[in-house]
């Protein structure tokens, strides 16, 4: 990392006695800190360390949970489980509805929350919906062609799947690149049908993983 060769020339000047960690030569496999000082051949290396990478949390919301740190109501916020971390605070990577379910994903890096959410890198968000009723293939064009008028403006979405179901238990997947205010919930609305369960099971290239139950997190 400090430019003083591959890791295979590097070896080899260790087990030629060329290098030594604080006056003692080096042999393979010896670990060094900031603290300790390398030489090659005497002369003093300025060694880099590789900045701290942050912490990335996946957590699966249940539904009933907020995400905001403080709530006038005394509703559960999504931020009291989250474990303590030193001189950092935890960042919400988007958003999840009161009554709606599924992955947030949380860091300690301002620089990757604000990466995986500006609308101009179009992070795909993919959501699980239960829906009272079937899609006519007219609905389905609207949603994901013509678009469907939202506060001024026509949404649709990326990708609309029809995963099955039977009777008012019919599940659709749905892809979009973009996390305004209930919009899921609000495009199905707009075509005359209500979402009785809202899940979101992927963010970008992170996907939900069926072993973080509800409540659950995962570093």
């Amino acid at each position: 990392q400090s430019g003083y060769g591959s890791r295979r020339n590097v070896e080899i000047l260790i087990a030629q006695g060329h290098i030594t960690i604080n006056g003692q030569v080096a042999k393979l496999g010896d670990l060094v800190g900031p603290g300790d000082r390398v030489k090659l051949d005497g002369k003093l290396i300025s060694l880099r360390f590789g900045t701290q990478l942050p912490r990335v949390l996946l957590y699966h919301k249940p539904e009933g949970e907020i995400c905001t740190r403080d709530d006038p109501e005394n509703r559960p916020t999504v931020f009291a489980k989250l474990p303590k971390v030193n001189n950092a605070r935890w960042v919400s990577i988007g958003r999840l509805d009161f009554n709606t379910s599924g992955l947030l994903i949380f860091t300690t890096s301002g620089e990757l929350a604000n990466h995986l959410m500006h609308p101009r890198y179009e992070v795909e968000r993919e959501y699980a919906v239960r829906l009272m009723g079937i899609l006519t293939p007219e609905q389905v064009q609207l949603l994901t062609q013509e678009g469907v008028e939202i506060d001024g403006e026509k949404c649709r979405f990326d990708r609309l799947v029809d995963k099955g179901g039977e009777g008012s238990n019919h599940w659709y997947h749905v892809t979009l690149k973009e996390g305004k205010n209930r919009e899921v919930r609000r495009m199905f609305e707009a075509v005359g049908l209500m979402v009785s369960r809202l899940m979101r099971v992927r963010y970008g290239p992170v996907e939900l993983p069926s072993f973080i139950k509800r409540g659950m997190m995962r570093d």
